[in-house]
């Protein structure tokens, strides 16, 4: 397997291509400064290759670059940011809510 990693900044979605085929991508929105990961798709045929977490990685090295915060809707996205602790700090906190009587 030989991995490329795009950016479709025209889809919105970071794109793994093996020699020209379409591997898998990770969707985002893009709201100021906040990137929301809203959904990873790998082929079936590159499935536990470690197609998503390159997509995850690359994504957030983007964001970070960037300046970005990250709402990781994507169960997959969260799940990765969780298992790998240095992508953290990128996460957005939504100020809360404030309650009035």
């Amino acid at each position: 397997m030989n991995l490329v990693m795009s950016h479709n900044a025209v889809d919105k979605r970071f794109e793994a291509h093996d020699d020209g085929t379409l591997a898998g991508f990770a969707a985002y929105m893009l709201a100021g400064d906040l990137i929301i990961f809203s959904h990873t798709e790998v082929d079936p045929s590159y499935e536990g290759r470690g197609v998503g977490g390159s997509l995850a990685r690359e994504g957030l090295d983007d964001a970070r670059g960037r300046g970005l915060k990250v709402m990781p809707l994507c169960p997959f996205i969260k799940a990765w940011i969780e298992r790998h602790g240095e992508y953290g700090d990128l996460l957005f906190n939504a100020p809360p809510s404030r309650v009035t009587d």
